[in-house]
Parts: structure tokens; sequence; C-alpha cells
């Protein structure tokens, strides 16, 4: 079997064009779904306002319970039906966002409460307020602790990022698709794809490590 990686080479503008629309794409979702992981995590921490909680625990259930391909459709394939139309990037980054701040919350909410609760009873003494005391004290030592699994969650994102392909999004995985289409080459085709893949979960990983290596060193835990 002969390799010919030819059309790899021609081709390589665009699949580069198609990594840089897969890390907007990933940031853009990370952004979204950390937002809403801070706000649902937190939701899910309070059960004396059941109404909140409620509505954040079916949050994180039905999301993690069901595909993200099928989320993805629904809203590029489904909010039509209710004329509203959104550009496939936006669903994208939606369908992106709202699975990626499912499994963010469950993040949050863990760090959270791996921190000493008696931190919060003596800022409560103190004098200060919940919201004070959660904001001052116990998110900073909780932000430390979340960097590594909000790396994984990362590096998990940019890879699942691939499935935006089929929304007609010109990411990566779409670019690569359309050289198979025209050269036939699809073993070549793909290699490339998986190392570009690689090298961008590799310079996730290594930024983490050196963030949390610096917050660590600033004394935040």
């Amino acid at each position: 079997m002969n390799f010919d990686f030819s059309p790899v080479l021609q081709g390589w503008p665009d699949l580069m064009h198609g990594a840089l629309v897969t890390v907007e794409i990933t940031a853009s979702s990370l952004l979204l779904g950390c937002v809403l992981g801070l706000l649902v995590g937190l939701g899910r921490l309070d059960r004396s306002k059941r109404w909140r909680y409620g509505i954040c625990t079916t949050y994180v259930t039905f999301i993690r319970g069901t595909p993200l391909l099928v989320q993805l459709f629904l809203l590029f394939f489904g909010l039509p039906q209710f004329d509203i139309l959104l550009p496939a990037f936006v669903c994208g980054v939606l369908g992106l966002g709202i699975y990626s701040g499912a499994y963010v919350s469950e993040i949050v909410r863990g760090a959270i409460q791996s921190i000493d609760r008696g931190q919060m009873e003596a800022a409560r003494s103190l004098g200060m307020s919940s919201a004070k005391a959660m904001r001052t004290i116990i998110l900073p030592q909780a932000i430390v602790r979340m960097i590594p699994p909000l790396g994984n969650e990362f590096i998990a994102l940019i890879k699942n990022s691939a499935l935006v392909s089929l929304l007609t999004i010109a990411d990566l995985m779409h670019e690569g698709q359309k050289i198979i289409s025209v050269s036939y080459r699809s073993l070549e085709v793909y290699l490339a794809i998986a190392l570009v893949y690689l090298v961008l979960t590799s310079i996730t990983s290594l930024a983490l490590q050196y963030a949390e290596k610096r917050l660590r060193a600033g004394g935040a835990i």
C-alpha cells in the first residue's frame, strides 16, 4: 500500500483554517460552559430554594443523559420549526456550551464541597455574608482545584467539536472531508486531522499545567 500525502499538503491551508474555526468554537463553548457551569453548580449547592435546585438538577440530568449529537440536531433542525433560525456556528457554540455546562457544574460543585466548611463558618462569624465569603474565600481556592478536571473537560470539548462538522460548519473535520471528497485519500487525510487534534489537545494540556503551577505557587491553596 502506497501513502500519498500530496492532497494533505495541497489542502493544508484549508486544514489550518478549519483548525482555527475549531479553536474558536471550542473556546467560545468553554466560556459559555464555564458561566453555565458556575451558575448551575452554585444552584445545586443550595437545596433551600427547591425550584432553582430542581431546574439545575433537571438540566444536568437531561444533558448528561442524552447524546451530544442529538442535542446539536435539536438546535440546528428543531428550532426552525418554531421559526427560530440560528447560524450553524451559533448552534454549534450553543450546543457544545450547554453540553459542557452540565459537566462543568459538577466540577464546580465538587471543588466547592471539597473546601473545609469551617472556612465558611469562620467567615460568617466575622460578619461576612454568604455571597461575599463564597466570592472572596471559597471560590479562589476552589478554582485552583477545578483546573485539572476543567482541563480534561476542555480537551474533551476539543475532540467533541468534530461533531459540529455535521452542521456544515467549516471546522477541521469538515475541511478534511472536503479534501477526501476530491482526493479519495481517506487514510492520509484522517491521519493529518488526528495529528492536528493531538497538537491542539497537547498544547491545551501544557498550558493548563502551567496555569495550575502558577496558581499553586501564588499561594492560592
